[in-house]
C-alpha cells in the first residue's frame, strides 16, 4: 500500500484533520480507522484523500480483523484523532504492541463519571458527583447535598454540549430531562446523566503532549466568560498565558497527578481545570487534541503546535523526550481565541464577505473561522456549539488584541444574513 512508515488515526474528525499533514511533513503516511458504522455527521469529517485507506471497526466483532489487517501493514503508531476514537486507539495500539496508554483505563478517559472517580480513588481533588438514569434521582441528590449551584451534563460529550449550571431543583430536573434521551455531538444516545458539585473559580485549558510518561506542557489558556441576556454563562475568550504566570506552575503540577491517575503516558491531552479557593480541580480531560488547535496560529504564538508535537512523540519518542520531556512552553507572543456570541435566530441566507474581510483586516487577527453557511440555522448563543464565529488573534502587543476584540463586537452580527 505504501513504502513510507505508516501511522493509524482513529476517528480523525475536527482538529484531527491537522494530523495527516503533520505526519506527512515527517515522511509518514496515514491510514484512517472509523469506530462507527456510519460517519459521525455532527463533526468536521476527515479528509480521506489525505489517507492511504480507511478501515471500519464499528464493534467488538471487528477488532480481531482490524488488528490482523493492521499487523500486516506494520504501523509505527495508532492514535485517536478525536474523542470517540480514544478507546479503540487504546485497544488497537495495545494489541499491536505499539506505544499505548492501554485499554485498562480507557473508560475513565472517556466517561466523565469514571474519570472523576479515578481521581477520587487516588486522593486527587475533584467534584462530588452522581451518575443516574433518573431526573428524580438527580433532584434528590442535589436536595440532599443542599448546596447550589450544581452542574448537569452528558457523560461523554464535548464543546459544552448539554452542560447546565442549575440553581434549584426545578432547573436540575429540567436539565436532566433535556440530556436524557438526546444524542450527543458524537452521535451517541445519552441514556445516563451526570450531576456534579459546582467548582467555583477561574477555568483554564491545559494542553500537553507526552512520550514514555514524560510530559510537555504546550499551552495554558485562561477562559474569559460572558453572561447572556438570559443569564447563561458562555465562553468568550481563551487567553494564552505565559508559562511563568500564576497559576500555570500549580496547574501543571496538578495535571501531572491527573495524567498519572488516568494512565496517559503517550500522546496528547486537552484538560479543563478550575482553579478554586482550595486549589486546582479537574473539570474534564480528553486524550486528544485541543479543539481550538490550529497549527499556523500556534506556530506564531507558541514554540510548537500540538499536532507536530504529537507526531514527534510517536515517531521519535527519544528526540521528543530529549527536547521537550518534563518541560514547559515559553509564550512567543500574546494570543486570544474569541468565540463570538449572537442573538440572531433564523436560517442563514448568505455570508457578507465584506464583513468577514473587515474582521480579518483588523490588526492582530490571524484567522476568521466562519462556522455557518447558507441554509444552516443560526440561533442565540448558549454554548460553544452555537457560537457562530471563531476568531484567532495574536500580536506582539496585547493592546492590539483588545482593540481588535472591541472592533469585532461591532462587526460580528453583520457576517450572517438571515
Amino acid at each position: 500500500m505504501t513504502t513510507q512508515p505508516l501511522a493509524v488515526i482513529v476517528d480523525g474528525y475536527s482538529t484531527g484533520n491537522f494530523l495527516p499533514a503533520a505526519f506527512a511533513k515527517a515522511g509518514v503516511s496515514v491510514l484512517h480507522v472509523r469506530s462507527s458504522a456510519e460517519p459521525m455527521a455532527s463533526m468536521l469529517a476527515p479528509n480521506l484523500a489525505e489517507y492511504v485507506d480507511e478501515l471500519v471497526c464499528a464493534g467488538p466483532e471487528d477488532v480481531g480483523t482490524t488488528v490482523a489487517a493492521l499487523a500486516e501493514l506494520k504501523p509505527v503508531a495508532v492514535l485517536a484523532g478525536q474523542e470517540p476514537g480514544v478507546p479503540l486507539a487504546d485497544l488497537l495500539s495495545e494489541r499491536l504492541g505499539l506505544a499505548s496508554n492501554g485499554s485498562a483505563l480507557s473508560t475513565a478517559r472517556r466517561d466523565k463519571y469514571e474519570m472523576i472517580e479515578a481521581l477520587r480513588a487516588k486522593g486527587i481533588r475533584c467534584a462530588d458527583q452522581l451518575r443516574t438514569t433518573s431526573p428524580a434521582e438527580a433532584v434528590a441528590w442535589a436536595r440532599e447535598r443542599g448546596e447550589y449551584p450544581v452542574v448537569v451534563k452528558p457523560l461523554s460529550s464535548a464543546s459544552s454540549d448539554g452542560v447546565s449550571v442549575c440553581r434549584d431543583e426545578a432547573e436540575v430536573e429540567r436539565a436532566a430531562q433535556e440530556v436524557l434521551g438526546t444524542v450527543d455531538i458524537f452521535d451517541h444516545r445519552n441514556t445516563e446523566v451526570l450531576v456534579q458539585s459546582y467548582l467555583d473559580g477561574t477555568e483554564y485549558i491545559v494542553d500537553t503532549v507526552s512520550a514514555n510518561g514524560e510530559h510537555y506542557l504546550c499551552g495554558v489558556w485562561q477562559y474569559d466568560k460572558t453572561t447572556t441576556a438570559t443569564g447563561k454563562r458562555i465562553y468568550d475568550r481563551d487567553v494564552l498565558l505565559d508559562s511563568g504566570e500564576h497559576p500555570v506552575p500549580e496547574l501543571m503540577a496538578y495535571l501531572e497527578t491527573v495524567l498519572a491517575a488516568l494512565g496517559i503516558e503517550h500522546g496528547p491531552a486537552h484538560a479543563e481545570v478550575m482553579m478554586t479557593a482550595q486549589g486546582p480541580a479537574l473539570v474534564e480531560i480528553g486524550a486528544r487534541l485541543n479543539g481550538n488547535m490550529t497549527p499556523g496560529f500556534h506556530d506564531v504564538c507558541l514554540p510548537a503546535n500540538q499536532a507536530d508535537l504529537i507526531v514527534l512523540a510517536y515517531t521519535d519518542p527519544q528526540k521528543f523526550v530529549a527536547t521537550y520531556g518534563n518541560r514547559r512552553y515559553d509564550r512567543v507572543q500574546p494570543a486570544v481565541v474569541h468565540n463570538t456570541s449572537t442573538d440572531q435566530d433564523g436560517v442563514v441566507t448568505g455570508v457578507d464577505q465584506e464583513a468577514v474581510d473587515a474582521i480579518a483586516a483588523l490588526p492582530g487577527v490571524h484567522l476568521v473561522s466562519v462556522k455557518l453557511g447558507p441554509g444552516k440555522r443560526i440561533r442565540p448563543t448558549t454554548d460553544l456549539l452555537s457560537s457562530p464565529l471563531r476568531i484567532f488573534l495574536t500580536a506582539p502587543d496585547a493592546a492590539d488584541l483588545a482593540a481588535a476584540y472591541d472592533a469585532i463586537q461591532e462587526l460580528k452580527d453583520r457576517v450572517y444574513l438571515t
